[in-house]
């Protein structure tokens, strides 16, 4: 009886949603089955849980792909105009002159430059001013069972946003984010959230929504997981046979060629960095026209955060004039 009014209540529930999306309740019954086979939840709870979730149109087309209108993603020096803003620079010079000692701290442990870490921090939540107010749970179950790609994906990270919510012995409906899930000053999803994420103040809890400390060493332990190499270059300008350019362009994001292969394959560089290395090709569209750069080991770490070489960008360019203004007035 209790598993046939539960079920009654999922299929009101998506009714209600008023969506042309469909959703299969028995997807959801499969999920819970499994969160209680896995993870020892109570059935009857979880599925109430997910009746109570609200579907959300706007979480849909927000994570929906951003075009042009030649269904290309739009332009570096574009997307660059929302993050790299003199407001993201002088909160992060503000940030860093508060928490000086905490990102000193970072960078000595981690090996994460302090400029690298705050602009994480500042293209993701301008430093906690922007985290987001989307219920979580409304989100993922949203993005769960109903995107039209990623729903596998979405359902992975609600299950470890049920497992970190009740880790931490909060009510899952009470936590805010991002409208794909993200939370936080970081925007870590649950699963790098329940992975990455450190007690950097050693105050017996991680929380990455008010505590700078735990935000600032939880971005640099996912960047030192992922790989960063301290002291290392990140990209550097370059030029390239116009013939070869979408062939060097469509390579790999991760370095996976040494500058002497790459100019092989019509790369025009002739800087300092060691033929030896391992580099990717980058192509950017500046206001002037397309550029070309080589990629390294870090800016590949940078885009483990976010899969776009624009976001790589911004975050890089962003650093680098945080980096110039707090040298300028401290």
């Amino acid at each position: 009886m209790i598993k046939a009014c539960l079920k009654i209540c999922l299929c009101l529930s998506l009714l209600s949603a008023n969506l042309t999306h469909a959703a299969d309740t028995e997807v959801m019954e499969t999920f819970a089955d499994e969160m209680v086979a896995k993870h020892g939840f109570n059935r009857a709870q979880l599925l109430n849980w997910l009746a109570q979730a609200k579907v959300l149109n706007t979480v849909l087309k927000l994570t929906a792909p951003s075009t042009n209108k030649k269904g290309k993603p739009r332009a570096w020096y574009l997307y660059r105009k929302n993050f790299v803003t003199q407001t993201h620079i002088n909160a992060g010079v503000e940030f860093w002159q508060e928490h000086a000692a905490t990102l000193q701290r970072a960078e000595r442990t981690y090996g994460v430059p302090a400029s690298i870490i705050l602009a994480i921090l500042g293209v993701e939540t301008i430093y906690g001013r922007q985290m987001g107010n989307f219920r979580t749970m409304d989100t993922l179950v949203t993005l769960g069972f109903y995107h039209p790609t990623r729903s596998e994906y979405f359902r992975t990270e609600l299950e470890h946003f049920l497992l970190l919510a009740r880790d931490a012995g909060i009510d899952p409906f009470k936590i805010r984010g991002s409208y794909a899930g993200a939370m936080g000053m970081s925007q870590f999803m649950p699963s790098s959230y329940r992975q990455f994420a450190v007690d950097f103040d050693g105050d017996g809890k991680i929380n990455l929504w008010t505590n700078a400390d735990d935000a600032i060493g939880s971005v640099a332990n996912y960047f030192r997981q992922y790989g960063w190499q301290p002291g290392k270059t990140i990209i550097v300008p370059t030029e390239v046979r116009a013939e070869m350019a979408e062939t060097l362009a469509n390579l790999d994001i991760k370095p996976e060629h040494s500058i002497q292969e790459l100019r092989g394959m019509g790369v025009l560089y002739s800087g300092n960095e060691p033929d030896e290395i391992l580099s990717s090709v980058v192509e950017l569209e500046f206001e002037t026209g397309m550029t070309y750069w080589l990629a390294f080991q870090n800016f590949y770490v940078i885009t483990r955060y976010n899969h776009s070489k624009r976001y790589a960008m911004s975050v890089y360019e962003l650093a680098r004039k945080i980096s110039e203004s707090y040298a300028q007035n401290n």
